[in-house]
């Protein structure tokens, strides 16, 4: 005989339903609270939301997701997403910067920027690698592929301002 009452197992929580997560550029499938895979940088990621417009300066480490407005500069060790239909009007110095709303400054620095179908650029970049989607639109100069010039020496200044 028993003295003690059998607990009843706890309730099983159903697995997080699946949405789109951007990752680099593409449209992937994720878990909701998850989030877009990233490496590097210790894996953390700000968000802008979309009806927020901030103005000031980021610098420091982790991932930066534009959705809304933003002016001043951005520095930082990791990657910068501006989503469709954001704008940043100044500097970008990242690891990665992938453009879907609009940049009106330069990116300076960077490894690999993309400039997304509906991504429009104001201004001079200078990168190890530039991908340009068709619809796309740019106004400003390009450098890039060029060993040791691009996003490798450190000391770079960013400068805010758009090209004419």
């Amino acid at each position: 005989m028993s003295i003690w009452k059998e607990q009843p197992a706890p309730p099983k929580t159903p697995p997080a339903p699946e949405v789109p997560v951007r990752n680099d550029g593409a449209l992937r499938m994720g878990v909701a609270d998850d989030g877009p895979r990233r490496t590097g940088a210790a894996g953390k990621e700000s968000l802008i939301a979309s009806d927020i417009t901030i103005e000031g300066k980021i610098e420091g480490t982790g991932h930066v997701r534009i959705a809304g407005r933003f002016k001043g500069d951005v520095i930082v060790q990791g990657d910068v997403t501006i989503e469709t239909g954001a704008k940043v009007t100044g500097g970008v110095r990242a690891n990665t910067v992938v453009i879907g709303g609009e940049l009106d400054g330069n990116i300076d620095g960077a490894t690999r920027v993309e400039l997304l179908q509906n991504g429009i650029m104001n201004g001079d970049v200078k990168a190890g690698t530039f991908i340009v989607a068709a619809g796309s639109k740019m106004r400003g100069q390009v450098e890039f592929g060029w060993e040791g010039k691009a996003g490798q020496k450190p000391g770079i200044t960013v400068e805010s301002g758009s090209a004419a």
